[in-house]
């Protein structure tokens, strides 16, 4: 096997991510690995504790995306499609009290569920991946329904760090991509089938951690086939500056190639739809998104100092990527993503 090139920590045991009051980052939490094995008690400190599992599926003209949250002062369920083809779209979303929704710990270990009147969500994984399921009514009050199955392949890595920015102010993240999908989404009385093509792909952003009140970050990733092979792209910046630590990889059939370098993003904010393109100073990464939707949110309060504004792009990658063992795989037409998120907490 080919040495690892980051010069992050690379962790192989299980860990608590907080000291044992729950308050702290344990120092030996700071590192990196290629499956989830931070435990997340956050103990203490009510009130600035952020605990997510987002999901994506990306599945040629359509995209949908779940959301389960707890960020202490209350819950958030989201679900939400597009057609890229049309540019319709739609979904639901439901506030509820925080302790009507619960993320374990470990991530994966208990299933999430949310019984409410508007929406009823199922996130539920087992040895061989994860069940995505809801059901949820239109604005114009047509019955939407998701069901769909995300396989998780033996030895399929995913990409987990700790973004440390002190030691009271710090993130765990879990980022899966190229994780195979099938199912269907139903929205009033058409149903599409998801990955009957073989080209589904499901995306998890797990989130556990305590944030500055004020922070910008770039996400990106995407999956697809190319010259034989199965590859994903995980991608990140602008939060993990200055941390030591960054969510940079990709992934050959399966295999995680970390990368400790910050990459450069190149893109307009004003101007979200021209291509965004990420690169490697030392060459390992060179990719184009070609957007073909934006999802813009903005939703706060400015009164009250807080709010958030995100252009989540949707399209397609080309370019070339190298991993640890110098094999340089060339693509076109990668179903992929990438954002800009600016947050105050």
């Amino acid at each position: 096997m080919a040495p690892v090139t980051t010069h992050e920590r690379e962790l192989r045991d299980p860990v608590d991510l907080c000291d044992a009051e729950g308050i702290q980052l344990n120092p030996a939490a700071r590192g990196w690995s290629r499956r989830p094995l931070h435990r997340a008690n956050l103990d203490g400190e009510h009130g600035r504790n952020k605990r997510w599992d987002y999901w994506a599926v990306l599945a040629g003209d359509v995209v949908m995306s779940l959301v389960y949250s707890d960020i202490d002062h209350f819950g958030l369920a989201d679900v939400w499609w597009a057609d890229l083809s049309t540019g319709t779209s739609g979904g639901h979303a439901v506030l509820v009290p925080s302790d009507q929704v619960e993320l374990p710990d470990r991530p994966g270990t208990t299933p999430l569920r949310l019984d409410h009147e508007e929406m009823v969500l199922d996130l539920v994984d087992d040895d061989r991946g994860t069940r995505l399921a809801a059901s949820w009514h239109e604005p114009d009050g047509r019955p939407g329904a998701l069901e769909v199955e995300v396989a998780l392949p033996a030895g399929h890595e995913s990409l987990n760090v700790v973004i440390p920015w002190d030691d009271t102010t710090f993130n765990y993240t879990s980022k899966h991509q190229a994780r195979p999908a099938t199912g269907t989404l139903t929205i009033g009385h058409r149903t599409r089938e998801i990955g009957t093509d073989g080209d589904a792909w499901g995306v998890l952003d797990v989130g556990r951690g305590r944030w500055p009140s004020n922070i910008h970050w770039n996400w990106g990733g995407g999956a697809g086939r190319a010259d034989g092979h199965v590859v994903g792209l995980q991608f990140g910046a602008k939060w993990t500056e200055g941390s030591g630590f960054t969510e940079n990889g990709v992934l050959v059939d399966g295999r995680l190639t970390k990368i400790g370098r910050e990459l450069t993003w190149d893109y307009l904010w004003d101007d979200p739809m021209a291509p965004w393109r990420i690169t490697d100073p030392d060459g390992q990464i060179d990719v184009v998104l070609s957007p073909r939707y934006d999802k813009h949110t903005e939703v706060g309060d400015d009164s009250a100092g807080f709010g958030s504004e995100t252009h989540q792009v949707f399209g397609t990658f080309a370019g070339t990527v190298r991993t640890d063992d110098g094999d340089t795989v060339a693509f076109d037409g990668l179903q992929g993503f990438a954002e800009e998120a600016r947050q105050r907490w």
